[in-house]
């Protein structure tokens, strides 16, 4: 079994650019509603337009905070993903600083939807 997470958005296109230019993904899908989000051949996370396709499950968009779910990426290229972060000017929550439980390096960060999104690197960068 591998987890494929889907996450509920405001506007696909607007959170395809962000996941592809902060975390450096690729969607390989291409609509207005739905996203296939992916890591090489890997797929890491899927995008879901709010009230498409009538999925009543998704949510309510109204939502400010989205809570209960963390998106967790790991990384070898930490210092290149914070790069990117830092030239995109992304909402940093905490961060970049060295976990001493994980002995790695992490940075939290909001998307656009307000989900909270975790790049963390391998166990003992630091």
């Amino acid at each position: 079994m591998q987890p494929q997470p889907l996450i509920a958005v405001h506007d696909v296109s607007t959170s395809r650019s962000w996941y592809e230019n902060v975390l450096g993904l690729r969607g390989v899908h291409g609509g207005d509603e739905y996203e296939r989000m992916m890591c090489g051949d890997v797929l890491v996370l899927q995008l879901h337009q709010y009230g498409a396709h009538d999925h009543s499950n998704l949510g309510e968009p109204s939502e400010s905070k989205r809570g209960g779910a963390i998106l967790w990426f790991q990384t070898d290229l930490f210092d290149d993903t914070v790069s990117k972060i830092q030239a995109e000017r992304v909402s940093v929550l905490e961060g970049p600083r060295v976990n001493p439980n994980a002995n790695h390096r992490e940075i939290w960060l909001r998307d656009p939807d307000g989900y909270t999104v975790v790049i963390a690197g391998q166990p003992g960068d630091v």
